[in-house]
């Protein structure tokens, strides 16, 4: 086994409890985890590989609006979540529904915004980029006819979210303390139990 197959796998067992409480599948994990890696070996790539120069800053838009910075850490723009992203879409291994997904998605947006205001979703205000983002953010609020942005949104957030939570600044928001040991279990505490409702 290599030393970048060790580290790889070393991040990925790293990970695994993370993803289970973020319901992040192992297979999208291990790709995620390997994207992570390759982009702090080559660093943010100069332009996107997959993203179009007009579909680049809707992406770095969205992403922020999924994950802002706030008092405990950066937003998902300086987390480098829109490189992780064009790098799964450009990725060999990610598929042309997936690729269609995504580019139909940001049309959509556009398309929506064009039709409420007559501008792109980036030309549109902040205040016009909410509502839209509102009616579809929501999926069981949603109207019928917001049901191609819904998908395509909650996918968006989805890998929004494992990029973000694969980085360091991802694992400091959450607390991840990674493997460390305890020198003694004493259950899961009280108020937790108290709150489940439940006893053992």
């Amino acid at each position: 086994m290599s030393d970048m197959n060790r580290r790889d796998a070393l991040k990925v067992l790293g990970l695994a409890p993370l993803a289970a409480s973020i319901g992040v599948a192992p297979a999208h994990l291990e790709r995620a985890t390997r994207a992570v890696a390759r982009l702090e070996e080559l660093g943010a790539p100069a332009a996107p590989a997959f993203f179009t120069a007009h579909e680049w800053p809707t992406v770095r838009l969205l992403v922020d609006y999924i994950i802002p910075r706030d008092e405990r850490s950066g937003s998902a723009t300086e987390a480098k979540v829109p490189e992780f992203i064009d790098f799964l879409m450009a990725d060999k291994e990610s598929s042309d529904a997936s690729r269609v997904q995504m580019r139909g998605g940001l049309a959509w947006l556009d398309n929506e915004s064009q039709h409420r205001f007559g501008k792109s979703f980036v030309g549109a205000t902040d205040a016009q980029r909410r509502q839209v983002l509102d009616d579809i953010a929501w999926p069981k609020k949603a109207r019928p006819d917001m049901h191609h942005g819904v998908i395509f949104f909650s996918r968006f957030r989805d890998l929004t979210a494992s990029g973000f939570f694969s980085t360091q600044m991802g694992w400091q928001d959450v607390q991840y303390k990674g493997n460390v040991a305890l020198p003694a279990w004493n259950g899961c505490p009280p108020e937790a139990l108290k709150k489940l409702g439940v006893s053992y």
